[in-house]
Parts: C-alpha cells; structure tokens; sequence
C-alpha cells in the first residue's frame, strides 16, 4: 500500500483522508438524529442548539490552543506563515474546549440534565472513521507513532516500520462501545456517566499513546502538551467523581 492513499478517476483524484472526514460528520449526525427521535431528551430544541453553538466554539479554540502549544518552538517562526497558528488542531482540545463551552452554556440556561450522553455514541462513530481516514494518510496525518520492531509495524512511506498508533485508536473506541453498552445492559447509569466515562476513557488512552508518538516533551514538564491536557481533564473527572461519592456517604449519616 503507498500513502498517502487516493481514489482516483481519471484525472480526479480524491484523498480517502477527505472522504472518511466527510462520512465522519455525516454518519455521526445520522446516528445522532436516529438516537434522539428515539430517546426522551430532557433538552428542549432551543436549548440543544446553544449547547451545539457553546460545544463548538469551544472546540474550535480549544482545539488550535492546545495544537499551537503542542510546538511551542514553532509560535515566534511558524512554518508556512501565519496560516500555521489555524491549521494547527487536536481532539483532545477540542474535546476540552467543548466541555468548557458546553458547560458554561448550560449553567447559563440553567439547564442540569447530561448533554453529552446522547452524543457519546455518535462520537465514537465519527471518530472511528475520522481516524481510518487519518490511517491512510499516512505521514501527512502526523497522527503515526514512534518506529518499533513490533510485526504489526507499518511503513507510511518512509522506510520506518512505525507504531499504527491511528489503529489502536480505533480498537479503543470500540472497546469503549462495547464496554458502554454492556454497563448499560445492566442498568441505566446515572445522568451524564456515559459522557464522563467516554471522555475519561478516552483522555487515558491518549495520555499513554502519547509516549509512543514523536511528538517531544515540553521543555522542563516531562509531558506533551495533549499528556498536560489528558491529566487535567482526568484529574476533574476524578475529583468530580471523589465529591459526588463523599456527599452520597454522607447524606445517610445527615438523615440519621
């Protein structure tokens, strides 16, 4: 196989990176539509759409931030002029930065119940297919991991057989799936847990894969900025998670 991988027709050529980000947005939307015609949302329409409008603009700045910190060396001289400080992007950032849009939305329209449960699925639809688009783009993706001797090794184009660190993502996402929907089977979880435990899931994931990706450490921090970002995002589920148990414990002794 040569990468980056094209479907062509005569001399149209289509990049398959391009059409799996097209079916991403698109076949994530479907399910999304499908799965709340067939849910009792607590959300009004309205009140979905400032959820949407606070998830993106969250995410479109959390994920150029965190994409421009990830190169620090690169802010004073960028490569390619000043189109580099909006091209550069990452999930985990968007994904963070939505959270904080999203959560400011809803606490400014008083809205308690999860927004996130109902998108969890869908994401992980459009991310698996996201990430099969950025398998076959191989070098240009810069989502590839370190060189290894492993026999599953890929060459993307450079004569290095490199960790398919694209394709681990996409066996944990659906590990994720099916470990979401065999909790689920048990019982319905309690408001928001599907989104905390996807997300947290997902955070871990990426903090460890980091260390087998190029991307260097921070001078002096030990970590990548998306690792950074990873802890700081597990360590508020953890302590959300911490809070929510101490109160349960202590209301029976309170009604005592």
């Amino acid at each position: 196989m040569q990468f980056p991988v094209e479907l062509a027709w005569g001399p149209v050529r289509l990049p398959v990176h391009l059409l799996c980000e097209t079916l991403a947005y698109a076949l994530g939307y479907r399910l999304y539509a499908y799965l709340r015609a067939r849910t009792a949302d607590r959300i009004s329409d309205e009140g979905r759409q400032w959820i949407f409008v606070g998830a993106a603009a969250g995410a479109l700045l959390g994920s150029r931030l965190l994409g421009l910190l990830e190169h620090p060396d690169l802010l004073l001289h960028p490569p390619g002029g000043w189109l580099y400080y909006f091209t550069n992007k990452t999930i985990v950032g968007g994904f963070l930065g939505g959270l904080v849009g999203v959560e400011l939305v809803k606490k400014r329209l008083g809205i308690t119940a999860s927004s996130g449960d109902l998108m969890v699925f869908p994401l992980l639809l459009g991310l698996g297919i996201g990430r099969v688009g950025c398998f076959f783009s191989g070098l240009a993706d810069g989502t590839f991991g370190t060189a290894t001797a492993l026999p599953w090794g890929i060459n993307f184009g450079d004569g290095v057989a490199r960790h398919p660190t694209n394709l681990y993502e996409i066996l944990l996402l659906g590990a994720l799936a099916l470990l979401l929907g065999a909790l689920e089977r048990g019982g319905p979880l309690p408001n928001g847990r599907r989104f905390e435990l996807f997300l947290a899931g997902y955070l871990l994931f990426r903090l460890l894969v980091e260390f087998i990706k190029p991307t260097p450490a921070l001078p002096g921090l030990g970590l990548t900025a998306i690792q950074w970002a990873c802890a700081a995002g597990l360590g508020y589920y953890v302590w959300g998670w911490w809070r929510s148990s101490t109160r349960q414990h202590s209301a029976p002794a309170e009604a005592q």
